[in-house]
Protein backbone atom coordinates (compact mmCIF):
# COMPACT_ATOMS: atom_id res chain seq x y z
CA UNK A 1 0.00 0.00 0.00
CA UNK A 2 1.22 3.72 -0.43
CA UNK A 3 2.30 5.21 2.54
CA UNK A 4 2.39 9.27 2.32
CA UNK A 5 6.26 10.61 3.50
CA UNK A 6 6.04 12.42 6.73
CA UNK A 7 7.42 15.49 5.26
CA UNK A 8 4.68 16.23 3.45
CA UNK A 9 2.68 19.38 5.12
CA UNK A 10 -0.85 18.71 7.26
CA UNK A 11 -3.74 19.01 5.25
CA UNK A 12 -6.11 21.48 5.34
CA UNK A 13 -9.43 20.96 5.92
CA UNK A 14 -10.61 24.73 4.21
CA UNK A 15 -9.34 23.15 1.38
CA UNK A 16 -10.65 19.73 1.53
CA UNK A 17 -14.01 20.53 2.94
CA UNK A 18 -16.99 23.18 1.97
CA UNK A 19 -17.93 23.26 5.30
CA UNK A 20 -15.01 23.86 6.97
CA UNK A 21 -14.33 26.65 3.91
CA UNK A 22 -17.32 28.32 4.28
CA UNK A 23 -16.87 28.38 8.55
CA UNK A 24 -13.33 30.10 8.17
CA UNK A 25 -14.78 32.82 6.75
CA UNK A 26 -15.80 34.16 10.50
CA UNK A 27 -11.83 34.27 10.81
CA UNK A 28 -10.39 35.76 7.60
CA UNK A 29 -11.37 32.71 5.15
CA UNK A 30 -9.48 29.37 4.17
CA UNK A 31 -5.79 29.28 4.32
CA UNK A 32 -3.97 29.95 0.50
CA UNK A 33 -1.42 28.57 -1.08
CA UNK A 34 1.39 30.63 1.26
CA UNK A 35 -0.06 29.25 4.30
CA UNK A 36 2.69 27.43 6.15
CA UNK A 37 0.80 25.80 9.24
CA UNK A 38 2.88 24.98 12.19
CA UNK A 39 5.42 27.47 11.39
CA UNK A 40 4.55 30.27 14.41
CA UNK A 41 3.08 29.93 17.67
CA UNK A 42 -0.18 29.47 16.57
CA UNK A 43 0.66 25.78 15.75
CA UNK A 44 -2.40 23.13 15.57
CA UNK A 45 -2.20 21.72 19.06
CA UNK A 46 -1.65 25.14 20.88
CA UNK A 47 -4.68 26.17 18.71
CA UNK A 48 -6.79 23.13 19.08
CA UNK A 49 -6.21 22.98 23.22
CA UNK A 50 -7.13 26.51 23.26
CA UNK A 51 -10.09 26.72 21.41
CA UNK A 52 -11.21 23.06 23.58
CA UNK A 53 -10.79 25.09 26.71
CA UNK A 54 -12.49 27.99 25.80
CA UNK A 55 -15.54 25.66 24.64
CA UNK A 56 -15.30 23.78 27.84
CA UNK A 57 -15.35 27.52 29.69
CA UNK A 58 -18.76 28.18 28.08
CA UNK A 59 -19.77 24.74 29.00
CA UNK A 60 -19.16 25.75 32.47
CA UNK A 61 -20.86 28.78 32.02
CA UNK A 62 -24.48 27.43 31.05
CA UNK A 63 -23.99 25.57 34.32
CA UNK A 64 -24.66 29.00 35.72
CA UNK A 65 -27.82 29.43 36.91
CA UNK A 66 -27.65 25.68 38.48
CA UNK A 67 -23.95 26.46 40.13
CA UNK A 68 -26.51 30.13 41.68
CA UNK A 69 -29.41 28.33 42.30
CA UNK A 70 -31.30 25.92 40.59
CA UNK A 71 -29.01 23.01 42.46
CA UNK A 72 -30.46 23.86 45.65
CA UNK A 73 -33.63 25.08 44.81
CA UNK A 74 -35.49 21.43 44.11
CA UNK A 75 -35.55 19.47 40.89
CA UNK A 76 -37.59 21.45 38.67
CA UNK A 77 -35.37 24.68 37.86
CA UNK A 78 -32.08 22.91 37.12
CA UNK A 79 -34.13 20.79 34.40
CA UNK A 80 -35.77 23.83 32.76
CA UNK A 81 -32.27 25.37 32.53
CA UNK A 82 -30.92 22.75 31.38
CA UNK A 83 -27.73 22.91 34.01
CA UNK A 84 -28.26 19.83 35.71
CA UNK A 85 -25.26 18.01 36.73
CA UNK A 86 -24.67 14.66 38.96
CA UNK A 87 -21.33 16.30 40.47
CA UNK A 88 -23.02 18.64 43.31
CA UNK A 89 -25.97 16.16 44.24
CA UNK A 90 -23.63 13.20 44.84
CA UNK A 91 -21.14 15.05 47.14
CA UNK A 92 -23.62 14.52 49.81
CA UNK A 93 -25.57 11.18 48.35
CA UNK A 94 -21.99 9.34 48.06
CA UNK A 95 -20.70 10.09 51.41
CA UNK A 96 -18.10 12.67 50.41
CA UNK A 97 -19.44 14.95 52.06
CA UNK A 98 -19.38 13.32 55.48
CA UNK A 99 -15.78 11.62 54.89
CA UNK A 100 -16.86 8.02 53.73
CA UNK A 101 -14.30 6.04 52.33
CA UNK A 102 -15.66 4.65 48.60
CA UNK A 103 -15.90 0.86 48.58
CA UNK A 104 -15.44 0.51 52.29
CA UNK A 105 -17.68 2.15 53.39
CA UNK A 106 -21.40 1.20 53.57
CA UNK A 107 -24.10 3.76 53.12
CA UNK A 108 -26.96 4.25 55.66
CA UNK A 109 -29.94 2.14 54.67
CA UNK A 110 -32.38 4.29 52.81
CA UNK A 111 -35.11 4.45 55.97
CA UNK A 112 -32.12 5.75 57.95
CA UNK A 113 -31.45 8.04 55.68
CA UNK A 114 -33.07 9.00 52.25
CA UNK A 115 -30.10 11.41 50.65
CA UNK A 116 -28.37 7.97 49.95
CA UNK A 117 -31.39 6.81 47.57
CA UNK A 118 -30.95 3.38 48.97
CA UNK A 119 -27.46 2.67 47.00
CA UNK A 120 -25.21 0.77 49.52
CA UNK A 121 -21.86 1.56 48.05
CA UNK A 122 -20.36 3.82 45.13
CA UNK A 123 -21.74 2.38 41.81
CA UNK A 124 -18.39 3.59 40.21
CA UNK A 125 -15.58 1.82 38.92
CA UNK A 126 -12.15 2.51 40.76
CA UNK A 127 -10.52 4.97 38.75
CA UNK A 128 -13.53 7.31 38.63
CA UNK A 129 -14.56 6.83 42.31
CA UNK A 130 -10.15 7.50 42.95
CA UNK A 131 -10.85 10.92 40.85
CA UNK A 132 -13.54 11.84 42.91
CA UNK A 133 -12.12 11.16 46.27
CA UNK A 134 -8.89 13.33 44.97
CA UNK A 135 -11.73 16.21 44.53
CA UNK A 136 -13.08 15.53 47.70
CA UNK A 137 -10.29 15.53 49.53
CA UNK A 138 -9.46 19.41 47.62
CA UNK A 139 -12.98 20.81 48.81
CA UNK A 140 -13.33 22.35 51.97
CA UNK A 141 -14.54 20.33 54.70
CA UNK A 142 -16.46 22.59 56.76
CA UNK A 143 -18.68 25.56 56.37
CA UNK A 144 -22.44 25.30 54.87
CA UNK A 145 -23.02 22.07 52.65
CA UNK A 146 -24.33 24.30 49.55
CA UNK A 147 -21.52 25.92 49.37
CA UNK A 148 -19.02 23.11 49.66
CA UNK A 149 -21.16 21.63 46.59
CA UNK A 150 -20.69 24.47 44.97
CA UNK A 151 -16.91 24.16 45.53
CA UNK A 152 -16.77 20.67 44.21
CA UNK A 153 -18.10 20.59 41.06
CA UNK A 154 -15.77 23.74 40.90
CA UNK A 155 -12.83 21.12 41.76
CA UNK A 156 -14.17 18.49 39.56
CA UNK A 157 -14.48 21.08 36.67
CA UNK A 158 -10.96 21.89 37.11
CA UNK A 159 -9.88 18.49 36.96
CA UNK A 160 -12.23 17.55 34.12
CA UNK A 161 -10.94 20.52 32.17
CA UNK A 162 -7.40 19.23 32.10
CA UNK A 163 -8.76 15.74 31.00
CA UNK A 164 -10.24 17.94 28.24
CA UNK A 165 -6.54 19.49 27.29
CA UNK A 166 -4.78 15.77 27.32
CA UNK A 167 -8.33 14.58 25.27
CA UNK A 168 -7.82 17.61 22.36
CA UNK A 169 -3.58 17.14 22.36
CA UNK A 170 -3.82 13.21 21.92
CA UNK A 171 -6.59 13.79 18.87
CA UNK A 172 -4.51 16.79 17.57
CA UNK A 173 -1.52 14.20 17.33
CA UNK A 174 -2.99 11.39 16.87
CA UNK A 175 -2.80 11.79 12.93
CA UNK A 176 0.08 13.17 12.18
CA UNK A 177 -0.89 14.78 8.58
CA UNK A 178 -4.61 16.22 9.87
CA UNK A 179 -3.87 17.64 13.43
CA UNK A 180 -6.89 20.57 12.27
CA UNK A 181 -9.59 17.52 12.32
CA UNK A 182 -9.34 18.23 16.43
CA UNK A 183 -11.10 21.18 15.84
CA UNK A 184 -13.76 18.72 15.24
CA UNK A 185 -14.11 18.11 18.76
CA UNK A 186 -12.76 21.08 20.53
CA UNK A 187 -15.55 22.84 18.73
CA UNK A 188 -18.66 20.36 19.56
CA UNK A 189 -21.46 21.44 21.31
CA UNK A 190 -22.49 18.42 22.83
CA UNK A 191 -18.43 18.26 24.16
CA UNK A 192 -18.82 21.29 26.25
CA UNK A 193 -22.33 20.88 27.67
CA UNK A 194 -21.49 17.20 28.67
CA UNK A 195 -18.74 17.67 29.90
CA UNK A 196 -19.47 18.61 33.49
CA UNK A 197 -22.33 16.28 33.94
CA UNK A 198 -20.25 13.49 35.35
CA UNK A 199 -17.18 11.79 35.35
CA UNK A 200 -16.61 10.40 32.01
CA UNK A 201 -13.44 12.55 31.28
CA UNK A 202 -10.60 10.67 32.40
CA UNK A 203 -11.68 7.50 30.85
CA UNK A 204 -11.85 9.37 27.59
CA UNK A 205 -8.85 10.91 27.88
CA UNK A 206 -7.20 7.92 28.86
CA UNK A 207 -8.50 6.27 25.85
CA UNK A 208 -7.58 8.93 23.72
CA UNK A 209 -3.92 8.59 24.48
CA UNK A 210 -4.11 4.73 24.25
CA UNK A 211 -4.89 5.37 20.80
CA UNK A 212 -2.40 8.05 20.42
CA UNK A 213 0.43 5.67 22.09
CA UNK A 214 -1.22 2.97 19.43
CA UNK A 215 -0.71 5.44 16.20
CA UNK A 216 3.30 6.07 17.27
CA UNK A 217 3.43 1.91 17.36
CA UNK A 218 4.19 1.79 21.25
CA UNK A 219 1.56 -1.10 21.55
CA UNK A 220 2.27 -2.17 25.41
CA UNK A 221 2.15 1.62 26.71
CA UNK A 222 -1.28 1.79 24.40
CA UNK A 223 -2.36 -1.20 26.49
CA UNK A 224 -2.16 -0.05 29.85
CA UNK A 225 -3.67 3.28 28.96
CA UNK A 226 -6.53 1.14 27.97
CA UNK A 227 -6.58 -1.00 31.12
CA UNK A 228 -6.29 2.01 33.02
CA UNK A 229 -9.00 3.71 30.92
CA UNK A 230 -11.36 0.93 31.49
CA UNK A 231 -10.71 0.77 35.13
CA UNK A 232 -12.95 4.40 34.77
CA UNK A 233 -15.41 3.24 32.58
CA UNK A 234 -16.15 0.04 30.82
CA UNK A 235 -16.47 0.80 27.57
CA UNK A 236 -12.80 1.33 26.66
CA UNK A 237 -12.08 -2.23 26.73
CA UNK A 238 -14.18 -2.80 23.21
CA UNK A 239 -10.64 -1.26 22.25
CA UNK A 240 -9.12 -4.27 22.99
CA UNK A 241 -11.62 -6.59 20.72
CA UNK A 242 -11.28 -4.04 17.56
CA UNK A 243 -7.10 -4.37 18.10
CA UNK A 244 -8.15 -8.29 17.72
CA UNK A 245 -10.21 -8.10 14.39
CA UNK A 246 -7.19 -5.77 13.06
CA UNK A 247 -4.74 -7.35 14.14
CA UNK A 248 -5.76 -10.79 12.91
CA UNK A 249 -6.02 -9.43 9.50
CA UNK A 250 -2.54 -8.27 9.17
CA UNK A 251 -1.09 -11.23 11.04
CA UNK A 252 0.66 -8.49 14.25
CA UNK A 253 -0.52 -10.62 17.01
CA UNK A 254 3.28 -9.85 18.96
CA UNK A 255 1.28 -5.95 18.83
CA UNK A 256 -1.69 -7.35 19.87
CA UNK A 257 -0.55 -9.54 22.41
CA UNK A 258 1.75 -6.64 24.14
CA UNK A 259 -1.41 -4.44 24.35
CA UNK A 260 -3.43 -7.30 25.60
CA UNK A 261 -0.91 -7.73 28.37
CA UNK A 262 -0.74 -4.18 29.70
CA UNK A 263 -4.27 -3.97 29.66
CA UNK A 264 -4.79 -6.50 32.02
CA UNK A 265 -1.63 -5.95 33.99
CA UNK A 266 -2.78 -1.46 34.60
CA UNK A 267 -6.42 -2.56 35.11
CA UNK A 268 -5.78 -5.52 37.98
CA UNK A 269 -2.71 -3.56 39.48
CA UNK A 270 -5.64 -0.62 39.92
CA UNK A 271 -8.46 -2.95 40.92
CA UNK A 272 -7.13 -5.77 42.59
CA UNK A 273 -6.26 -4.24 45.65
CA UNK A 274 -9.88 -2.84 45.97
CA UNK A 275 -10.81 -6.09 45.20
CA UNK A 276 -8.89 -7.62 47.92
CA UNK A 277 -9.81 -5.04 50.70
CA UNK A 278 -13.11 -3.69 49.84
CA UNK A 279 -15.04 -6.98 47.81
CA UNK A 280 -18.85 -5.55 48.32
CA UNK A 281 -17.96 -2.22 47.50
CA UNK A 282 -15.55 -3.20 44.48
CA UNK A 283 -18.35 -6.01 42.45
CA UNK A 284 -21.58 -2.64 43.43
CA UNK A 285 -20.61 -1.22 40.06
CA UNK A 286 -20.75 -4.00 37.91
CA UNK A 287 -23.74 -5.49 39.89
CA UNK A 288 -25.54 -3.01 39.49
CA UNK A 289 -24.35 -2.43 35.49
CA UNK A 290 -26.04 -5.90 35.31
CA UNK A 291 -29.38 -5.49 37.40
CA UNK A 292 -30.09 -2.00 36.17
CA UNK A 293 -33.55 -1.99 34.51
CA UNK A 294 -34.43 -0.08 31.33
CA UNK A 295 -33.81 3.88 31.44
CA UNK A 296 -33.72 7.16 30.18
CA UNK A 297 -32.59 7.77 26.38
CA UNK A 298 -32.43 3.88 24.93
CA UNK A 299 -34.05 2.23 22.06
CA UNK A 300 -35.31 -0.27 24.81
CA UNK A 301 -37.16 2.23 26.88
CA UNK A 302 -38.73 4.27 23.33
CA UNK A 303 -39.72 0.53 22.86
CA UNK A 304 -41.40 -0.23 26.23
CA UNK A 305 -43.41 2.96 26.15
CA UNK A 306 -44.54 2.72 22.55
CA UNK A 307 -45.57 -1.03 22.96
CA UNK A 308 -46.60 -0.87 27.11
CA UNK A 309 -44.13 -4.14 27.10
CA UNK A 310 -42.35 -3.78 30.29
CA UNK A 311 -39.47 -5.45 28.59
CA UNK A 312 -38.10 -7.43 31.73
CA UNK A 313 -35.97 -9.04 29.82
CA UNK A 314 -34.07 -6.15 28.55
CA UNK A 315 -30.42 -6.91 29.66
CA UNK A 316 -30.78 -10.10 27.68
CA UNK A 317 -31.91 -8.09 24.35
CA UNK A 318 -29.43 -5.57 25.30
CA UNK A 319 -26.25 -7.85 25.50
CA UNK A 320 -27.30 -9.83 22.66
CA UNK A 321 -28.00 -6.99 20.13
CA UNK A 322 -24.85 -5.75 20.99
CA UNK A 323 -22.71 -8.45 21.10
CA UNK A 324 -24.70 -9.28 17.25
CA UNK A 325 -23.37 -5.69 16.60
CA UNK A 326 -19.93 -5.97 17.32
CA UNK A 327 -19.80 -9.57 15.10
CA UNK A 328 -21.41 -7.58 12.18
CA UNK A 329 -18.56 -5.07 12.49
CA UNK A 330 -15.72 -7.34 13.18
CA UNK A 331 -17.36 -9.38 9.80
CA UNK A 332 -16.90 -5.73 8.11
CA UNK A 333 -13.65 -5.66 9.07
CA UNK A 334 -12.48 -8.97 7.78
CA UNK A 335 -14.29 -8.82 4.38
CA UNK A 336 -13.90 -4.70 3.40
CA UNK A 337 -11.67 -3.87 0.53
CA UNK A 338 -9.05 -2.66 2.36
CA UNK A 339 -8.30 -3.01 6.07
CA UNK A 340 -10.29 -0.55 7.90
CA UNK A 341 -9.12 1.95 10.01
CA UNK A 342 -8.76 1.49 13.94
CA UNK A 343 -10.64 4.81 14.22
CA UNK A 344 -13.27 3.57 12.45
CA UNK A 345 -13.49 0.49 14.35
CA UNK A 346 -13.42 1.80 17.10
CA UNK A 347 -15.87 4.86 16.57
CA UNK A 348 -18.66 1.66 15.00
CA UNK A 349 -17.90 -0.76 18.41
CA UNK A 350 -18.56 2.44 20.98
CA UNK A 351 -21.45 3.49 19.07
CA UNK A 352 -23.47 -0.37 19.03
CA UNK A 353 -22.65 -0.60 23.10
CA UNK A 354 -24.05 2.96 23.34
CA UNK A 355 -27.18 2.46 21.00
CA UNK A 356 -27.74 -1.19 22.05
CA UNK A 357 -27.49 -0.03 26.27
CA UNK A 358 -30.09 -0.55 29.19
CA UNK A 359 -29.68 3.39 29.17
CA UNK A 360 -28.59 6.42 27.46
CA UNK A 361 -27.19 9.18 29.86
CA UNK A 362 -26.69 12.62 27.82
CA UNK A 363 -22.35 12.72 28.41
CA UNK A 364 -22.03 9.36 27.00
CA UNK A 365 -21.57 11.28 23.83
CA UNK A 366 -18.16 12.36 25.17
CA UNK A 367 -17.04 8.77 24.39
CA UNK A 368 -17.82 9.20 21.13
CA UNK A 369 -16.74 12.69 19.96
CA UNK A 370 -13.20 11.88 19.50
CA UNK A 371 -13.67 8.92 18.12
CA UNK A 372 -16.24 10.22 15.48
CA UNK A 373 -13.27 13.25 15.01
CA UNK A 374 -10.65 10.54 13.59
CA UNK A 375 -12.98 8.29 12.05
CA UNK A 376 -15.05 10.62 9.64
CA UNK A 377 -13.49 14.07 10.06
CA UNK A 378 -15.65 15.81 7.68
CA UNK A 379 -17.87 19.11 9.12
CA UNK A 380 -21.27 17.97 7.60
CA UNK A 381 -21.60 14.59 8.95
CA UNK A 382 -20.14 15.78 12.32
CA UNK A 383 -22.67 18.42 12.65
CA UNK A 384 -25.38 16.37 11.51
CA UNK A 385 -24.73 13.81 14.74
CA UNK A 386 -24.19 16.62 16.86
CA UNK A 387 -27.39 18.53 16.30
CA UNK A 388 -29.10 15.44 16.87
CA UNK A 389 -27.14 14.90 19.90
CA UNK A 390 -28.39 19.10 21.00
CA UNK A 391 -31.97 17.72 20.69
CA UNK A 392 -32.01 14.95 23.10
CA UNK A 393 -29.42 17.51 25.27
CA UNK A 394 -32.75 19.52 25.81
CA UNK A 395 -35.42 16.26 25.23
CA UNK A 396 -34.08 15.01 28.51
CA UNK A 397 -33.58 18.06 30.88
CA UNK A 398 -36.87 19.13 29.61
CA UNK A 399 -38.62 15.70 30.01
CA UNK A 400 -37.70 15.77 33.61
CA UNK A 401 -38.90 19.60 33.96
CA UNK A 402 -42.25 18.39 33.04
CA UNK A 403 -42.06 14.89 34.99
CA UNK A 404 -41.20 16.99 37.85
CA UNK A 405 -43.44 20.28 37.15
CA UNK A 406 -46.82 18.71 38.73
CA UNK A 407 -50.06 20.17 37.53
CA UNK A 408 -47.96 22.94 35.59
CA UNK A 409 -46.69 20.50 32.84
CA UNK A 410 -43.78 22.89 31.79
CA UNK A 411 -41.69 21.11 29.43
CA UNK A 412 -41.50 18.36 27.12
CA UNK A 413 -44.54 15.49 27.46
CA UNK A 414 -43.82 12.15 26.47
CA UNK A 415 -44.58 12.22 23.28
CA UNK A 416 -41.80 14.95 22.90
CA UNK A 417 -39.10 13.17 24.41
CA UNK A 418 -39.93 9.75 22.48
CA UNK A 419 -38.78 12.08 19.64
CA UNK A 420 -35.40 13.25 21.29
CA UNK A 421 -34.82 9.64 21.85
CA UNK A 422 -35.70 8.77 17.98
CA UNK A 423 -33.54 11.54 16.60
CA UNK A 424 -30.52 10.75 18.60
CA UNK A 425 -30.39 7.29 17.50
CA UNK A 426 -31.13 8.30 13.79
CA UNK A 427 -28.45 10.49 14.39
CA UNK A 428 -26.02 8.52 15.37
CA UNK A 429 -27.13 5.51 13.26
CA UNK A 430 -26.24 8.11 10.28
CA UNK A 431 -22.51 9.09 11.45
CA UNK A 432 -22.10 5.00 11.86
CA UNK A 433 -23.46 4.73 7.94
CA UNK A 434 -21.20 7.20 6.30
CA UNK A 435 -18.49 5.86 8.09
CA UNK A 436 -19.28 2.43 7.38
CA UNK A 437 -19.52 3.49 3.15
CA UNK A 438 -15.81 4.61 3.95
CA UNK A 439 -14.84 1.27 4.70
CA UNK A 440 -16.80 -0.75 1.85
CA UNK A 441 -15.65 2.44 -0.19
CA UNK A 442 -12.06 3.25 1.12
CA UNK A 443 -11.91 6.21 -2.02
CA UNK A 444 -14.11 7.81 -0.37
CA UNK A 445 -12.44 8.07 2.54
CA UNK A 446 -11.29 11.71 3.53
CA UNK A 447 -8.21 10.73 5.66
CA UNK A 448 -7.22 7.65 2.63
CA UNK A 449 -7.81 10.41 -0.34
CA UNK A 450 -3.91 11.14 0.00
CA UNK A 451 -2.44 7.60 -0.57
CA UNK A 452 -2.25 7.18 3.23
CA UNK A 453 -3.17 3.82 4.95
CA UNK A 454 -3.78 4.10 8.68
CA UNK A 455 -2.27 6.90 10.20
CA UNK A 456 -3.34 5.61 14.01
CA UNK A 457 -2.95 2.00 12.99
CA UNK A 458 0.81 2.32 14.54
CA UNK A 459 2.12 -0.87 13.40
CA UNK A 460 -0.76 -2.07 10.86
CA UNK A 461 -0.06 1.29 9.10
CA UNK A 462 0.80 0.12 5.46
CA UNK A 463 0.96 -3.47 6.97
CA UNK A 464 -0.33 -6.55 4.20
CA UNK A 465 -3.19 -8.78 4.98
CA UNK A 466 -2.28 -12.15 6.00
CA UNK A 467 -6.27 -13.09 6.58
CA UNK A 468 -9.15 -11.73 4.48
CA UNK A 469 -12.87 -12.90 4.74
CA UNK A 470 -14.32 -13.65 0.95
CA UNK A 471 -12.85 -12.02 -1.87
CA UNK A 472 -8.95 -11.19 -1.91
CA UNK A 473 -8.66 -7.41 -1.11
CA UNK A 474 -9.05 -4.79 -3.40
CA UNK A 475 -6.18 -2.46 -4.22
CA UNK A 476 -6.86 1.23 -3.04
CA UNK A 477 -8.31 2.90 -5.93
CA UNK A 478 -7.23 6.50 -5.03
CA UNK A 479 -3.72 7.24 -5.24
CA UNK A 480 -1.42 9.58 -3.76
CA UNK A 481 -1.56 13.12 -5.19
CA UNK A 482 2.03 14.48 -6.83
CA UNK A 483 4.62 15.72 -4.01
CA UNK A 484 3.43 19.04 -2.71
CA UNK A 485 -0.11 19.33 -4.52
CA UNK A 486 -3.14 19.31 -2.66
CA UNK A 487 -6.48 17.87 -3.08
CA UNK A 488 -9.44 20.79 -3.19
CA UNK A 489 -12.68 19.88 -2.10
CA UNK A 490 -14.39 20.87 -5.31
CA UNK A 491 -11.92 18.59 -7.39
CA UNK A 492 -12.86 15.55 -6.96
CA UNK A 493 -16.40 13.45 -8.21
CA UNK A 494 -16.62 11.21 -5.59
CA UNK A 495 -17.18 14.23 -2.57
Amino acid sequence: MTQVHEDRPPVLPTQQDEVAAAGSELIGGPAGRHFRPGGHWLAPVRVVVLVALGMFALGMVQKLPCYDWAWFQGAGSQYTHACYSDIPHLYSARGFADGLVPYRDRFPDLAVDPKYGGMQYLEYPVLTGAFMEVASWLTPSSGAIQHREQMYWMVNAGMLMACAAVIAVCVTRTHRRRPWDALLLALAPAFALNATINWDLPAVALAAAAMLMWSRGRPLLSGVLIGLATAAKLYPVLLLGVLFVLCWRAGKWRAFGAALGGAVVSWLVVNLPVMLYAWDGWKRFYVFSQERPIDFGSIWLLISQRTGNPLEGANTYATGLTLLLCLGIGLLALTAPRRPRFAQLAFLVVAAFILANKVYSPQYVLWLVPLAALARPRWRDFLIWQAGELVYFLGIWLYLAYTTSGDKHQGLPLEGYQLAIAVHLLATLYLCAVVVRDILLPERDVVRRDGSDDPSGGVLDGAEDVFVLGDKAKAPRYAAPPEGQRVAWGTDPRD
